[in-house]
This record gives C-alpha cells, sequence and structure tokens, in this order.
C-alpha cells in the first residue's frame, strides 16, 4: 500500500500467525518516510532508549512496543525487521503505520482506547496478518514469581521455559527465562527465521526473570534466547527449562506439551505400599541408546518390559536419559536437565516408554546428575554473561576430574532448579526412582583437589555444606511429593548418614550404592583359586558395615569398560572356570544382604567390554555361535536367581537390620568356603553357600539349626542347564545331631566346584 493511499475499514478475524517469509538480509534503513494518510507521527523515541531497544539491551520493550492511549489518541509502535510497511488492522479500523527506519514502524491513531487490533506486514514478496504480541499482559502470575523469588518453586517447569498456552483468548506460547545479570534478553526461532531484533522480552522486577508471550506460535517451534551480556556483547542460548530439544549435534530448544495419557493406573497406587528396603528390589542397568542400538523409545517399549519380566528383574535403571550433545558421556554431562533426549524420540515417546515398563509390573529407576554440567558455550555456562548456575569462585566451579562445571548448591535459584528438577521427572515421566550420580564429588571441598587448590568451608572442614543442604532438600521433597518413590546415592566414601532421614541429620536417600563391596569382592574373584585365601577376608568385610546403610550392591557399567574387562573377563581360569566364577559370584551376590544391580549384557556373559557405539554382544547367544550354550545358560541362571530371590523373603525383608542375617561358615580361607543363613520376618530361613574352588568337596559340614528338619536345595548355580558339572543334592537333606560352627546340628553337603548353592526347609 502507497502512503497516499486513503485507507479503507477492513476487519480481519483470522487466528494464528504465519511464519515470516525468507528474506535476503539487508541493512536496515535509517530513512523517515512521509506519515500515511490520516495517521500522525508518534513522539519519537530518544536516542538513548532506540538503542537499547534496538541492540537487546531495553529491559521493558512493551514500555515503548505496542499500543497505548495517550494525549491526542492511541500511539502504536511496532519492530519488524526487513518490513516494507505495518497496518494495523481493528474493526472499522486500517491504518498504516509511518516507517521510522532500523524495523521501527509508529503512528499516532484518533482513537479514545486502544482497540482489538493484529498487524498486516508486508514484505517484498509476501504479506502476513498477525496479532501484536507487545499488547499482552504478562503471562506470569504474581505467585510463581514470588516463589521463584524464594527459590521455592517446586514446579518450576510450569513457570519457566516455554509453554502453550492461551492467553487473553489467543492461542500462543509463554517464553520465560531465569538471567539475571543480563542487559536484555530476545527470544529467537524458526518463528523469526532466526532473527533476533523482533522479540525482545520483558524483565519481571527483581527475580531476574524475562518473559514474552507469542501468539501464534504453537508445539514444535525451535527457539533460543539471545542474551545481552553485562559488557553488551551477545550470546545465543538454548533454553535452561526446555522440555525438549533438536537431535544432537543441533541444540536448539523446542516448544513441546505432553498428550500422553497414562495407563499405569494401578502401578502408581500400589508402587509404594512396602517399603522399597524391605521389598524384592533386582535392578537390570542399561543405556537406552545402546541396549538395542537404533531402536526409538517406542520401539525399545515392545522389546525391553518383555525381556526384562522374562528374567526376573523388578527394576530398570536407565543411565542418564536427559539431554547431552556427547554420547560419549553416556548422558552424565547435560545440557537439557528437562529434555529426554531426542535421539530416540519425543518426551511422550519416553513418556509411553515408562508406561509400557509399569504395565509389565517393572520399575524405572533414572539416573540423575547434579553434579556438574557441561561447558558448551550454547548451554548453562556462563549463561547471562557469569557465573550463574555455577560457582563464582573458578576454583570451586571447575570440577577437576571432568573438565565441567559444579553447580552454585548456595544460590537458591540454582538449588530451586535442581530440586524442581528431581520433581519433575518423577511427577512428569512417573519414575520410580532417582539414581544420583558422583555424590560423593558433591559432598567434599577437597574432591580430586591437591592441597592449596580448595578452600576449606566457615568451620574448617572439608565438607560441603551447601552440597548437603541441596541433598536433603532434594530427597524430603521427592518423598513428600511423590509416594512410592526412591532415591539412591552413588556414594564411595564413609559420609555417615547417607540413608538416615533428614529430620534425624541424615542426607535422607532411600538407598546406597555398596561401591566398598563391590570392589572387595571383585578384588577376591579376580585371584586365583590358589590365592584366593590370602583375599578371604575381601568377602566378608562387608558385613561389618552391612547395617551403617540401606545398600544396593552394584555391578554396573562403570565396572566393565576403560580396561576393567566384562564381569566374566575378570575370572581367571579358562573358559569353563570363568562361567562358573561368574555364575558362583552372582549366587553369592543375591544371597548377600542388600539388593543388587547387574549392568546389562553381564546377565550373559559376554567377554567384552561394553561399548556405547555397539551396545551388548548380542550376536553371542545366536543359535549359530559355537558357543552360545554357554551364554544363554548363564542368563537362564540370572533369570532362576530372580525368580528363587523375589519368592524367598529372606532374602530381602531384613535386609538393614542385624536380625536377618548370620554367618554359618566365615573363616574357611583355606577352603574357599563361604556359608550363611538369611531369616524372614515369620522366621523362615534360607542357607547360602558358596564354594569358590575349582575343587568337589565331599562330606562338607555345616551347622544349621536344629529345629529344621529337612533342607532341600532350591538354587545351584553348577546345574548342567546352566553350564555347570551337575554336581546336585537331588534328595532333602536331614541334618546330623554333630555340632559344627557352633550349632548343635550340622549338614553333611557335596559342594560342587567354583558353585554357589542355596537351600531351604
Amino acid at each position: 500500500m502507497s502512503a497516499a493511499r486513503q485507507p479503507s475499514p477492513t476487519v480481519r478475524d483470522e487466528s494464528g500467525v504465519t511464519p515470516e517469509p525468507v528474506r535476503k538480509a539487508r541493512a536496515p534503513r535509517a530513512r523517515k518516510a512521509a506519515p500515511p494518510h490520516g495517521v500522525r507521527p508518534a513522539p519519537a523515541l530518544g536516542g538513548e532508549e532506540r538503542a537499547r531497544l534496538l541492540e537487546g539491551r531495553h529491559h521493558d520493550p512493551h514500555a515503548v512496543l505496542g499500543a497505548r492511549a495517550r494525549r491526542g489518541g492511541v500511539a502504536f509502535r511496532v519492530l519488524r525487521p526487513y518490513a516494507k510497511a505495518v497496518t494495523v488492522l481493528g474493526k472499522g479500523l486500517r491504518a498504516e503505520l509511518c516507517d521510522e527506519g532500523d524495523g521501527l514502524f509508529s503512528g499516532l491513531l484518533p482513537l479514545s482506547d486502544v482497540p482489538e487490533y493484529r498487524l498486516l506486514v508486508a514484505y517484498d514478496s509476501d504479506e502476513i496478518e498477525v496479532h501484536d504480541p507487545y499488547r499482552f499482559l504478562p503471562a506470569l502470575g504474581e505467585l510463581d514469581l514470588h516463589l521463584i523469588g524464594e527459590g521455592r518453586h517446586e514446579e518450576l517447569w510450569t513457570a519457566l521455559g516455554s509453554e502453550p498456552m492461551e492467553h487473553q483468548g489467543v492461542a500462543g506460547t509463554r517464553f520465560t527465562v531465569w538471567a539475571p545479570n543480563a542487559q536484555g534478553v530476545r527470544v529467537t526461532g524458526d518463528f523469526s527465521y532466526w532473527d533476533s531484533v523482533a522479540y525482545p522480552m520483558r524483565s519481571l522486577g527483581s527475580t531476574g526473570v524475562w518473559e514474552l508471550f507469542l501468539p501464534g506460535v504453537g508445539e514444535g517451534t525451535m527457539y533460543k534466547y539471545d542474551i545481552t551480556r553485562p559488557d553488551g556483547s551477545h550470546t545465543v542460548r538454548a533454553d535452561p527449562m526446555a522440555r525438549y530439544a533438536e537431535v544432537p549435534p543441533a541444540n536448539a530448544s523446542v516448544v513441546t506439551a505432553s498428550h500422553h495419557t497414562w495407563q499405569d493406573t494401578e502401578w502408581m497406587a500400589t508402587r509404594g505400599l512396602r517399603p522399597p528396603h524391605q521389598a524384592p528390589l533386582s535392578v537390570y542397568e542399561l543405556h537406552l541408546a545402546s541396549w538395542r542400538p537404533g531402536l526409538s523409545y517406542r520401539q525399545l517399549a515392545e522389546q525391553l518390559p518383555a525381556y526384562v519380566k522374562e528374567l526376573g528383574f523388578t527394576h530398570v535403571e536407565l543411565m542418564p536419559v536427559a539431554e547431552h550433545p556427547f554420547g560419549g558421556s553416556w548422558g552424565y554431562q547435560v545440557t537439557g536437565y528437562f529434555a529426554p533426549t531426542s535421539r530416540m524420540g519425543t518426551p511422550d515417546d519416553f513418556r509411553f516408554l515408562v508406561d509400557a515398563l509399569h504395565r509389565a509390573g517393572i520399575g524405572v529407576i533414572v539416573d540423575w546428575v547434579p553434579a556438574h554440567f557441561p561447558r558448551d558455550e550454547w548451554a548453562l555456562a556462563e549463561f547471562d554473561g557469569r557465573p550463574l548456575y555455577e560457582h563464582h569462585d573458578p576454583q570451586r566451579a571447575a570440577h577437576p576430574d571432568w573438565g565441567t562445571l559444579e553447580f552454585d548448591y548456595g544460590r537458591k535459584e540454582v538449588r530451586n532448579f535442581l530440586v524442581a528438577n528431581a520433581v519433575y521427572w518423577c511427577q512428569e515421566f512417573h519414575v520410580d526412582g532417582l539414581r544420583v550420580d558422583a555424590v560423593a564429588s558433591m559432598l567434599y571441598l577437597d574432591y580430586s583437589r591437591a592441597e592449596g587448590e580448595w578452600t576449606p568451608n566457615e568451620h574448617g572442614g572439608r565438607e560441603n555444606p551447601d552440597a548437603v543442604a541441596l541433598l536433603q532438600e532434594m530427597n524430603a521433597t521427592v518423598y513428600r511429593r511423590c509416594p512410592g518413590v526412591m532415591t539412591i546415592a552413588e556414594e564411595s566414601t564413609a559420609w555417615e548418614g547417607v540413608t538416615r532421614p533428614t529430620d534425624a541429620g541424615g542426607l535422607g536417600f532411600g538407598l546406597k550404592w555398596n561401591m566398598g563391596w563391590m570392589h572387595d569382592t571383585l578384588r577376591y574373584v579376580s585371584k586365583e583359586p590358589v590365592h584366593r585365601k590370602y583375599h578371604h577376608h575381601d568377602m566378608t568385610f562387608g558385613m561389618v558395615y552391612a547395617y551403617s546403610e540401606n545398600y544396593v550392591l552394584p555391578i554396573s557399567h562403570d565396572e566393565v569398560v576403560h580396561g576393567k574387562r566384562s564381569l566374566v573377563s575378570k575370572m581367571p581360569g579358562d573358559w569353563w572356570q570363568q562361567r562358573a566364577a561368574h555364575r558362583a559370584y552372582l549366587g553369592f551376590m543375591w544371597a548377600h544382604p542388600g539388593k543388587q544391580l547387574l549392568f546389562m549384557g553381564q546377565e550373559f556373559a559376554q567377554g567384552s567390554e561394553w561399548s556405547e557405539t555397539y551396545g551388548p554382544d548380542w550376536w553371542v547367544l545366536d543359535e549359530s555361535y559355537p558357543a552360545a550354550g554357554d551364554h544363554r545358560g548363564v542368563r537362564t541362571l540370572v533369570r532362576d536367581l530372580n525368580r528363587a530371590y523375589t519368592s524367598a523373603p529372606a532374602l530381602w525383608e531384613r535386609d538393614t537390620v542385624p536380625e536377618g542375617f548370620a554367618w554359618v561358615e566365615a573363616d574357611a580361607a583355606d577352603d574357599n568356603v563361604f556359608a550363611f543363613l538369611r531369616f524372614a520376618q515369620d522366621g523362615s530361613q534360607l542357607l547360602a553357600v558358596s564354594n569358590f574352588s575349582p575343587v568337589v568337596r565331599h562330606g562338607y559340614r555345616l551347622g544349621v539349626p536344629e529345629e529344621v528338619p529337612l533342607w532341600r536345595e532350591v538354587l545351584n548355580t553348577d546345574e548342567e542347564r546352566y553350564g555347570g558339572s551337575g554336581v546336585r543334592h537331588l534328595q532333602s537333606l536331614r541334618p546330623d545331631p554333630v555340632p559344627a560352627q557352633g550349632r548343635p546340628a550340622s549338614l553333611r553337603l557335596t559342594l560342587p566346584p567354583m558353585a554357589t548353592v542355596w537351600f531351604r526347609p
């Protein structure tokens, strides 16, 4: 429309925004055209305010853009870079605005009130009709801002990030981001062809939150934030609160909303009826991206639940599924804490997988990484130009082991970010547990630091009180808000009270990985049988501290990578002895106090280390492989271990109290033999006997309670179907009135070579 053309009344009532067409970039125009007929010039912006707006330094763009009544009419101002003309449309209204140059268009219309209006934006070869984002009130409430300011918003993801919504009767997306050090923030994305100038956000007071509602922008839109740093330079960042992201190595955030209909009502209602430390808990750990490489979340939902259920595991533990740029980090260097990785599908696809596991009766534990984050320049590091999520002290911020950054646990907003993130996974994805990675690196100021590289706390100690407070708050909040959820600490030191309740001064975790037990027992079985007698205490020492915490016995991914060899390959001897020791070890582990965790591939004794590029060696189970029967035998044993374990309350009801365990034989170092009793709450018993020597021991006498008239063998890792030699007790055994190991009665057993045997009354 030319400037001289007489405007005519027109009503446009289309909804939504058509993305602006691709245009060749050109230098902003500095001309000031004559005003269109019937439109008077709006009061000009001052030079400084104009510069702040165009350079992305304006804290309140809504004060200068949009429409507002003033003396003489209603002033309109629009920022549309590369537009040829902008026309205001309303009921009985069509008025072309004056071109102020630099993409600014304005005019003063003789109206008494601000009308309902839209904008017609013309470009070289196209024109679009849109709502003006700067006519909307803030889409974030005062309560949200108050809770954010207090660091107590337990559903932070509902207030920050991108949220598709209807606002003032118009569909669009609210964008909100925390950037307290920024001079200004602008949202950019495919809706503006990644030109950030047009959409500056407003600062919402002292909270450091910036907000903008963009009408017509919906799900699937990609976006980032253009942040003006304190020094005036710019950085373009992914949204820390994004709930979906592009597939790496691309890193834009994606607007999303959930449409999944959960079908796990029964599971969710019953999962918390029994405390996890008094229930059977057998965990299969896996890396989703490499369990069956190439499968999507929905394809995994077709295969994983059936496999895990057949093997009898009660839970899966997923290595971190939050978005991460480098696959080789296995998910432990997170950039998108609120976004399941898009490598395998959408957030709803991940919900579908969790739902499928629940409907198969399998719980879901997810690894969670609050200890550190990577330094990628488009993510969290110095997010708004200064240390924000990381500690302000560079020495404290730098994680010495992984080249990453540690969170500033003392900052209330950062603590809120992490606590809300833990709640988010439990509420939004129905996960049943969080295994918290690298807790020890959080708890100690001197972790992996030499003298002079760390500063003591205010009491002169090495403990990090801010991290302690964060973990306590996280645990207390998750247990309060999410009934039936468990938290599990990977904590490798002797920190006291990891699984003690927070109101008793503990960290508040439900369970803790028993790293000491894992290291000790693996050291023992890695020795030649003739040398094991010198390391006998490695298998018994764990009972000295077994009841100081609620433990999980982990054979995790960390033990089968980086030259540590797979579990079966740690065992000495020929292939038969390796498999036998592998089976005997699993039998000992499943009977020992504590829950158990086994990493994928170890359930069928794969010989190679795990690699995230190709996953488990499934081919060794193929019938065309000559040794497939050996591997299938071990997998059958794991299935039978889980079934026997689940059906024997003696193995899990009293895991955390001394009354649930008694040694029968703990000192037979020369024989490589261990024997102990487990007790259920009703007094029922299970006898576990392990012989870690490669010889059959005939007539081996072990003391047992005299009140049990008969004992029957219920599991034997030496069975031929598992790949063993078949030395078994086919008949029930009656105790003899012969004292042994301090008990008045005893059994005379034949112990199979390199095997564990379970007996029940």
